[in-house]
């Protein structure tokens, strides 16, 4: 189903695009920023119940707000100074984050641009954009395609692609905010594992000092189950961090499981990345209201974005996010969403 949703501040159509299965789950997907408004499905029950924040209408995420559910780049995370510099020339990018460093592609990233609806059907929506060269500061005309498809099996794919006629870094990635008992209650109560040994170690400012600490028998340590707030109180500021994920060879594998005990629900995230964002919703204070008047309050949802290490341009010892003439960028991630009895 496509509804027009009328034009958005910069004048393009706007439209909200919605995939469905036989098991009746739903995901909504707005083009205004690639945007998932809504992901509906079953507990252990068979209750279906929207489990990601945002809000009621489309025309509430041409607001600000913390990125719930788009689509961000041209550079996910942090890139530290908002510089990077590429074959000796310094590139000078928007200073949004603490007007020091640049985060998740600038001022008007991807987030913020109305998307061309190329397919849309029951199961699979294709999104694409066109990125200047010169566009908040990043060299390249950049050609992007994202395609989101539903499978009969309640698995989500994003998949993206793009290519560039310049040199360029590239880091694509999704920032939904999940919270699977449908936002009753704070995520300190799901259990997650992640399928990481290491995690790159952070300064004052969350931009990774380019070593990666071993997470065993610490805070950090998501090996096994084990419930969010657990060891929160531990960790300052709250989990915000990059996990090196296991088996870096770019081949679909699996990054991370969440259960939520009442609702039953599952996710299982797979994906090509090295890296994967957790984040456990610490900047979220109450001055947000979202779906049915739902004050998001601190840790009321987490992220599992999965990417290049932040900073990867600043850093060779880092995955390199670099696209270069004639390449592809190319990437999977896929949400896999169960019960447990």
């Amino acid at each position: 189903m496509k509804e027009y949703r009328g034009k958005c501040p910069h004048g393009e159509d706007v439209y909200l695009c919605t995939l469905s299965n036989k098991n009746k789950m739903t995901v909504a997907i707005t083009n205004y920023g690639g945007t998932i408004t809504s992901i509906s499905v079953p507990d252990r029950h068979g209750v279906i119940e929207d489990i990601v924040l945002g809000f009621d209408t489309v025309k509430e995420y041409y607001g600000m707000h913390p990125y719930f559910g788009a689509l961000v780049g041209r550079h996910a995370n942090r890139i530290s100074g908002a510089t990077f510099t590429l074959d000796g020339k310094i590139y000078r990018l928007a200073a949004n984050d603490k007007g020091v460093n640049h985060l998740h592609g600038g001022l008007n990233g991807f987030d913020r641009k109305t998307w061309t609806v190329e397919r849309h059907d029951e199961h699979l929506l294709q999104l694409s954009c066109h990125s200047l060269d010169g566009e908040e500061g990043y060299p390249g005309n950049l050609e992007v395609t994202v395609s989101y498809e539903l499978t009969e099996d309640n698995r989500l794919s994003l998949l993206y692609r793009a290519i560039t006629d310049a040199a360029t870094p590239v880091n694509l990635t999704n920032h939904s905010y999940f919270n699977l008992n449908a936002g009753r209650d704070t995520v300190l109560l799901h259990e997650i594992v992640i399928n990481a040994d290491a995690y790159t170690a952070i300064d004052e400012s969350l931009i990774p000092t380019g070593q990666l600490i071993p997470v065993r028998n610490t805070a950090m340590d998501f090996s096994v189950l084990k419930a969010i707030g657990k060891d929160l109180s531990s960790v300052k500021g709250g989990y915000d961090h990059n996990y090196a994920l296991n088996s870096r060879d770019r081949e679909i594998r699996f990054a991370a499981e969440v259960v939520e005990p009442l609702s039953g629900r599952c996710m299982k995230v797979y994906t090509t990345m090295p890296g994967l964002q957790f984040y456990t919703g610490n900047f979220l204070d109450g001055s947000i209201t979202g779906k049915k008047g739902t004050v998001y309050q601190k840790h009321a949802g987490f992220c599992l974005e999965t990417q290049y290490f932040p900073d990867s341009p600043n850093r060779p010892e880092f995955p390199s996010s670099l696209l270069l003439p004639g390449e592809e960028y190319s990437h999977t991630t896929v949400y896999c969403f169960s019960v447990k009895p």
